[in-house]
């Protein structure tokens, strides 16, 4: 399935329906006085976050949707029928802004979270409510008030604890599905991922944490370059970035240190919040660099790039590192999350979204528990 993460629609409420202006006629009842119903209520239009569905590809095509109107009243005081409503089911992480004033309508971080979108009118009322006593055959009524009418983008964020860095062929791929049962495709030439992969890394029961893999940063993304800028918005729900940078490019021309000062630089010019966000250095594919030189060049890296943070030396291909940088991932989310903590009482082995061979993500892969 294609993943389409921005959709532009059209939502309308149903109308009201009109109010009825009506006399009672019965035999051996003169003068029977008003019995004109209201009309009903247009339909609205309601949004579902669904944990079931991970992509806005439904919304790319169907551009419209419209509930429906209420039915006009009619004599013998029958009310007309309500205008039945219709529900938008959407994935979770999804946020709906008003197109026209920017006004945040919905923001659906939890699944079955319902929110209406756009309001049906209210009916008209009858001549039955304009009786009184000077006017005992009041010719009144009126028209059923129109539904709401609006133009919204949806916009898909996935909700990850830890967001993936790097640039093309870092590596990052080869990682998630090392550590986590997710299935990214993976190749040895730049882009291979093509969109957001989620994966769920269990590191015991009950104690897991969803990590979100994005297409990799070249230098300019900000701007549009490459792939990257335009899932970058799907890091900025995550706890913590893990900047993967490949230690030994097969390409002797290529500096890491460069690569990595402009993944940094890209995240600046991007948002300075993304920006600020915790970031751990985790350097790959150490398992290409000889025994006897692996301490020099990681000194000489961190180094020239002047880096004091937390550092992780890992080979995703072999493994090599990788245990030890998700059980500290674990801990620093679970330390930093009150969310997270909350999360867990749920199985998200139960969400369909990381279950192996669907889009987006896997079930994860649990880890040994450490002695």
């Amino acid at each position: 399935m294609k993943f389409i993460d921005e959709a532009r629609i059209e939502v309308i409420a149903g109308d009201g329906g009109d109010g009825s202006a009506s006399m009672r006629r019965e035999k051996f009842v003169p003068f029977g006085g008003p019995d004109g119903g209201d009309g009903g209520r247009g339909g609205s239009v309601f949004a579902v976050a669904d944990r079931n569905i991970n992509t806005l590809i439904d919304y790319r095509y169907a551009k419209k949707h419209q509930a429906r109107n209420g039915e006009n009243g009619r004599g013998s005081d029958c009310y007309g029928k309500g205008g039945d409503d219709i529900t938008l089911r959407m994935p979770v992480g999804t946020i709906i802004t008003d197109m026209d004033t920017g006004e945040l309508i919905a923001d659906l971080t939890e699944h079955n979270q319902t929110v209406q979108i756009a309001q049906g009118g209210s009916g008209g009322l009858g001549n039955l409510h304009f009786k009184s006593s000077t006017n005992r055959a009041p010719r009144q009524k009126t028209e059923g008030k129109p539904g709401e009418r609006r133009m919204v983008r949806l916009e898909l964020k996935v909700l990850a604890d830890v967001g993936l860095l790097g640039m093309p062929n870092a590596g990052k791929s080869t990682f998630i599905s090392s550590v986590s049962n997710a299935k990214p495709k993976i190749a040895d030439y730049p882009f291979t991922t093509l969109a957001p992969n989620l994966g769920v890394v269990r590191v015991g029961p009950s104690r897991s944490f969803v990590i979100a893999d994005i297409p990799g940063l070249i230098e300019g993304a900000a701007e549009g370059a490459g792939l990257g800028h335009q899932f970058l918005r799907h890091l900025q729900r995550t706890g913590l970035l893990l900047h993967i940078v490949d230690l030994a490019p097969f390409d002797e021309a290529v500096d890491p240190v460069a690569e990595a000062k402009a993944i940094v630089n890209e995240l600046r010019k991007y948002d300075e919040e993304l920006f600020g966000k915790p970031r751990w250095l985790v350097l790959n594919k150490l398992d290409m660099v000889p025994e006897d030189e692996r301490e020099t060049r990681v000194a000489k890296f961190l180094k020239d790039f002047e880096w004091d943070g937390p550092v992780f030396e890992i080979s995703a291909l072999t493994g090599q590192g990788c245990e030890n940088l998700c059980y500290a991932v674990y801990d620093y989310i679970s330390e930093h999350s009150d969310a997270h903590r909350e999360a867990e009482a749920e199985d998200l082995a139960a969400d369909v979204r990381f279950r192996e061979g669907q889009a987006g993500g896997a079930a994860g892969t649990p880890v040994e528990p450490q002695e």
